[in-house]
């Protein structure tokens, strides 16, 4: 879609997007708009809240949600969030930019974030007794005060299941397993507007952990993402919910605007951690120490024989490393938008990277 210039953000041709005097690019191009996007996720506070107890690891392993949880919290570029926003169509679902049109794909998501994108939809009810549902899968009640709605508070939900008996049963360590992984959902993949609730119609969905791996995650993330993309980007609105981690990750794979380097030299895929090192000592070990442990077939060499190996972790892994942004700065809202108009065919990322990513993995594992 062809537009006036760098100074003028309508479209040559109004036919095809309707929504200009809507859009978010035109409020900024006459001025009435210029603030940054405002946050709403608590991935962070979530994870600082709920240490991952080792034996619910290979429930949510199970579940196919552990690359999720490795890769954990990621410092959001607002500024740039807003700057793609402000590109984002809701007529096509794509980013448009000075070479054409790109959006993010089923691949993308099931590349960076490790997430199934074929099976089953990901579908629910609002036809729930809360009661009933959260005293049959999780066994605790919920109070008045911790609901909103069909909404249920993710701290309630980490004070009440996030420290299992030591003597706890496969029962009650699965029951565990459930309130962490619906937690995970709400502060990551479907955040809500204040990112501290998360939505009961997920819940069902976890009963049996075996069959929740087989769902199409992948495909809810995105078709959610891109409808929280279309909202924000519409009517002067002030903030934006959805997995922003992917929108970010997917920028700096795909796109030359606010990317970091690398602080060190890194391997292409994060490493599995370790027979004997749990994920909540990863922060306190020397990640070069990590890096460099000879890994096969996701195992470590010294790991026991009846230890099930580690999956292997989706590609938005490998920026849960030191960043730096000296060659490329960051967090210019006015130097990303002059930066994406004056873009070239050669400052583009990701392709090869994602090649040889495919050569490894199955999209559908």
């Amino acid at each position: 879609m062809a537009f006036r210039g760098i100074h003028d953000a309508d479209p040559l041709d109004p036919s095809v997007l309707l929504l200009q005097d809507r859009h978010r690019s035109h409020f900024v191009d006459t001025e009435q708009l210029q603030n940054v996007l405002r946050p709403r996720q608590q991935m962070r506070a979530f994870l600082s809240m709920w240490r991952l107890d080792p034996r619910i690891r290979p429930y949510v392993i199970r579940a196919g949600f552990y690359g999720i949880y490795r890769l954990g919290h990621i410092i959001i570029d607002w500024p740039l969030i807003t700057c793609l926003v402000e590109r984002w169509r809701p007529e096509t679902h794509t980013f448009h930019v000075p070479l054409g049109e790109t959006t993010i794909t089923l691949q993308d998501v099931a590349i960076i974030l490790g997430l199934r994108i074929d099976g089953p939809a990901v579908t629910g009810t609002y036809m729930v007794d809360v009661a009933e549902l959260c005293g049959d899968l999780l066994e605790v009640t919920p109070p008045a005060d911790a609901l909103r709605g069909l909404t249920i508070s993710i701290r309630w939900l980490c004070q009440q299941l996030s420290t299992p008996a030591a003597d706890a049963d496969e029962v009650a360590l699965e029951r565990s397993a459930r309130g962490f992984i619906l937690a995970l959902i709400g502060s990551f993949l479907f955040p809500d507007k204040k990112g501290v609730h998360v939505h009961l119609c997920f819940l069902p969905l976890l009963r049996d952990l075996t069959l929740t791996s087989t769902y199409s995650w992948g495909g809810a993330v995105l078709a959610h993402t891109y409808r929280e993309l279309c909202r924000a980007s519409l009517d002067r609105r002030c903030g934006i919910s959805g997995c922003i981690t992917l929108i970010q990750l997917w920028s700096w794979e795909r796109l030359h605007v606010g990317r970091p380097d690398f602080g060190r030299s890194v391997p292409f895929a994060a490493p599995p951690l370790p027979h004997g090192l749990h994920d909540d000592d990863v922060d306190g070990v020397d990640e070069d120490v990590v890096d460099g442990l000879p890994v096969q077939h996701g195992v470590h060499p010294e790991a026991d024989a009846d230890v099930a190996p580690e999956p292997a972790l989706p590609l938005g892994c490998r920026w849960r490393v030191p960043l730096t942004w000296v060659l490329n700065p960051s967090g210019v809202l006015l130097l990303y938008r002059d930066q994406l108009d004056a873009q070239t065919s050669d400052q583009s990322y990701g392709s090869r990277t994602l090649e040889r990513w495919l050569t490894g993995c199955s999209l559908y594992a």
